[in-house]
């Protein structure tokens, strides 16, 4: 992976709103694994493992916009994928680019 790549991925977690987004998908993708730094929101129960963009907006309090920015600039990054149920949309952590941030990180 060149470093334009990873640059993009580290800026996209630069956001203090969109890591903690991000966190939140990516605990709930592991609930039962190893337990690290609890980075939830303050509604932790109100979004299930697939996040729908509307919960989320529930979940935190920032203007649809805003999220949805903050949901483009993750998924451009390739850090979480997001698919169309209706009218709403379901986001999950992409595990790829975990383990490149992983590997990078050893």
């Amino acid at each position: 992976m060149e470093l334009s790549n990873y640059s993009k991925i580290f800026k996209a977690l630069s956001n203090e709103q969109r890591l903690k987004i991000f966190m939140s998908i990516y605990e709930q993708s592991i609930k039962g694994a190893k337990k690290g730094p609890d980075f939830s929101l303050e509604k932790p129960s109100c979004c299930p493992i697939e996040r729908a963009f509307t919960k989320m907006c529930k979940c935190i309090k920032l203007s649809r916009s805003t999220i949805s920015h903050h949901f483009k600039e993750l998924q451009n990054a390739g850090l979480i994928t997001c698919k169309r149920e209706g009218q709403m949309y379901s986001c999950t952590i992409n595990e790829d680019t975990v383990n490149i941030i992983k590997d990078f990180l050893r």
